[in-house]
């Protein structure tokens, strides 16, 4: 069979961390002196492993609501002798100044820091443990790196950093001690975002061997610096940076370019025109650029060829025939060519092998793909792009869409515009249409980033598309690997006393299908959770609305099947006035079937647990089940659940039935009549997945309408839905007692002829 895609199975190593991870006091660890964790004196870790071992922490911190973050967790690779550290990936408010100095004594290569505004002007000391070794450094929106901290030291000694108390840092003044002074082997850095109050030539001057430079977002009072790097600069980024005559005059010098990004995030907020000539001097004078970036910018006609001029043909990536001027003279295609907001990326032939753009869904990945990581801004709106093509037309690169998708809202958690597009473009990308070509292991991966987005969110837009893309799969089949987690963020949504209607509606149905067909220990413990509390308010509110909807009709059927076999939830019901919101809500709306039915249905849950029996046992519950065996709603429905219930009832014996009206024997003469007209035949709007609550009532003699209303249930069964109901019936001991009726001399002569029906059937059925 072919794989699916997305199938590719985690590697050992992967798992094998994870499971370090999960288990660190099991596997690698103990806790040691003042419950600090501590790594065992018999352990070395090499760096391959320290690397994956901190990385994947990160990861699972932020998409795992269920891993539990150490508070000592960096300090275990505190001391370089056990534990070493190469490259290592921080992001989000999550890292604080602690953390890198717990490791200030490993020699690291590699040190990305994204998103860390929790970080202060200590962690710049701490930086400066590293220069003799760092290679790459990325401080991508640590927008306080460069501030001290407010109320707290520049720096605290081991013994009582675990003490204190960190907040998040807020600014205070500029640390102005900071020097890149020693770094000498320092190649690539990302400043992205730096502060304006920042100067990023006098901060970059002791950096003579850089090659690799990003600058996004940062304000540049001049230019003339960026030329201390000519001979050696390959890859410049300038991203969101103003550009000038005198900016591109230098950028052209810089010859050994080989990535140069000049783009913006859009042409509104962008005063330059690029004209044929700028780009033209670019190409000319950059001869080894395999990769430029001129997204958002203003483009002037005289960039490209006429269409009538155009090269026939289909679409080449030969610069040649480049419907862009300044790309013909290129030696050979570009790599990666950003045309993203531009109108460059309409145009037929384009000498590049990547592009960005909104032309076409090849170019909208490829943008979600360059720009997730530092453009979420962008990225939000490619993802948009690809949303619109997923609905209106079709997505034919569904794997890469999707893993695209799944990265950037795992990347971006805390960003609510990427999480409102991300969810709505996967709940197209996972309907029906594409639903066969998915692997399990993708599909769980989708159900883990709407739950992530479910939790961080309470806005109504995300909450709505997280809940309709969840009706995109099987359940509970699979949703059950995060049953718990899925039930609790469902009733949290159903919680507020007044909640978005559209909303409330798909959590209920969600709900109602999540506690149909599954194992009763799945049940009782959503139960606890406070599912029928949740179902009850709901009915509640919906009652003082004077309003039937799906809403009051899921709610109800969610009772029926959370309380089918679990006695706790059907205690759970009585003890929170469901039998009130029963009543009220036949008085309120005599006429809805289908509310009947589910609300008699779960009645005959509760009837069926014995403890519970006497609480309906009352002239008014008795006098209103008694009435219902009349009823036509929903054909034999309601009647025959009725009946059910009073059938219960009844096998308890004549000595619990204590009041005056009505009379027992009344009460059995209508059952007997409403069982005899129902039609045998009828096909039921009914599930089974045990005859166990029906098989007690067979062997006994106390109540023979109950025995009757039993075997006309199990005949019709096996009658209707011979290939479900002939095995189970023979499962569960059902041949041999309705033999038993028969031997019996209180058995009624009707329920023996219908005993002798249902057992011949059920033989000839009998492979």
């Amino acid at each position: 069979m072919a794989a699916k895609a997305g199938d590719n199975p985690d590697s050992l190593m992967t798992l094998a961390t994870v499971f370090c991870l999960r288990n660190l006091r099991k596997t690698m660890c103990y806790q040691g002196s003042r419950n600090k964790l501590q790594l065992r004196s018999d352990i070395f870790l090499p760096s391959e492993i320290c690397d994956k071992l901190v990385n994947t922490y990160m990861e699972l911190v932020h998409t795992d609501s269920n891993f539990e973050p150490e508070e000592s967790f960096f300090q275990l690779f505190s001391d370089p002798r056990s534990t070493r550290l190469t490259r290592v990936q921080l992001r989000e408010d999550f890292v604080r100044d602690r953390d890198l100095e717990a490791i200030k004594k490993q020699d690291l290569i590699e040190l990305h820091l994204t998103y860390c505004n929790s970080l202060s002007s200590r962690s710049l000391k701490t930086l400066t443990s590293f220069r003799e070794t760092l290679v790459s450094l990325c401080l991508f929106s640590c927008s306080n790196i460069f501030y001290r901290q407010g109320g707290a030291p520049l720096a605290c000694n081991e013994d009582t950093e675990d003490d204190e108390e960190e907040s998040p840092a807020s600014r205070q003044a500029l640390d102005t001690n900071f020097s890149f002074q020693g770094f000498n082997r320092l190649r690539l850095l990302n400043l992205g975002g730096l502060s304006d109050e920042v100067d990023a030539e006098t901060l970059l001057k002791p950096l003579r061997s850089l090659t690799s430079l990003d600058l996004s977002n940062v304000q540049l009072l001049g230019t003339t610096f960026l030329t201390q790097w000519k001979d050696r600069l390959a890859s410049l980024v300038l991203y969101n940076v103003d550009l000038s005559e005198e900016l591109v005059s230098t950028v052209v010098e810089l010859v050994n370019l080989r990535h140069l990004d000049i783009s913006r995030e859009s042409r509104r907020t962008s005063k330059f025109k690029m004209t044929r000539k700028i780009l033209t001097a670019i190409v000319q004078r950059l001869l080894n650029l395999v990769s430029l970036d001129i997204s958002g910018h203003i483009m002037l006609d005289n960039c490209t060829v006429p269409h009538f001029e155009e090269a026939m043909g289909r679409p080449s990536i030969e610069p040649c025939k480049s419907s862009i001027y300044p790309f013909q003279e290129l030696k050979r295609p570009l790599q990666f060519l950003g045309l993203y907001d531009t109108t460059l990326c309409n145009v037929m032939h384009i000498p590049a092998y990547k592009v960005t753009g909104s032309k076409n869904e090849d170019q909208v990945l490829n943008a979600i793909e360059a720009y997730t990581e530092f453009r979420p801004e962008l990225a939000h709106r490619a993802i948009n792009q690809l949303f619109d093509i997923a609905r209106i037309q079709h997505c034919g690169q569904l794997l890469r869409a999707l893993q695209l998708v799944i990265a950037a809202l795992k990347c971006h958690k805390y960003d609510k515009s990427i999480q409102v597009t991300g969810s709505a473009a996967l709940f197209y990308l996972t309907n029906t249409e594409y639903r066969s070509d998915q692997s399990v292991r993708l599909r769980r991966e989708v159900i883990e980033v709407v739950l992530n987005g479910m939790e961080q969110y309470q806005e109504v837009t995300v909450q709505r598309n997280c809940c309709l893309t969840l009706c995109n799969f099987s359940i509970p089949e699979e949703l059950e690997f995060q049953y718990s987690r899925v039930n609790q963020l469902l009733l949290k949504i159903l919680e507020p006393a007044r909640q978005d209607e559209s909303i409330q509606r798909i959590a209920v149905h969600l709900c109602n299908a999540l506690v149909c067909q599954v194992d009763n220990h799945h049940k009782e413990a959503v139960g606890k959770m406070g599912f029928v509390k949740t179902m009850l308010n709901l009915i509640q509110k919906k009652l003082q609305d004077r309003m039937c909807d799906q809403v009051m009709e899921f709610s109800w059927s969610a009772l029926w099947n959370i309380t089918d076999e679990t006695p706790d939830n059907c205690q759970m019901f009585l003890n929170c006035r469901g039998m009130s919101l029963f009543l009220e809500c036949l008085q309120e709306f005599p006429d809805k079937q289908e509310l009947h039915r589910n609300m008699l249905g779960l009645l005959g849950n509760v009837a069926e647990v014995k403890a519970l029996r006497p609480q309906l046992l009352t002239p008014q519950f008795i006098t209103v089940f008694s009435n219902l065996l009349d009823s036509k709603a929903d054909g034999i429905e309601v009647s025959y659940n009725a009946c059910g219930v009073l059938s219960h009832i009844m096998f308890d014996g004549p000595d619990v039935w204590s009041m005056e009206e009505p009379r027992r024997d009344a009460v059995m003469d209508k059952m007997w009549d409403a069982i005899q007209s129902w039609d045998v035949s009828s096909r039921r709007n009914i599930n089974y997945r045990s005859f166990e609550p029906i098989l007690r009532l067979l062997p006994q003699s106390i109540s023979p309408v109950s025995q009757h209303w039993a075997t006309w249930a199990l005949y019709n069964l096996v009658s209707v839905y011979p290939s479900k109901y002939c095995p189970l019936l023979i499962k569960e001991g059902g041949v041999g007692l309705l033999e038993k009726v028969l031997e019996l001399e209180s058995s009624q002569p009707e329920t023996k002829e219908m005993v002798h029906s249902c057992t011949i059937f059920n033989f000839c059925c009998t492979p």
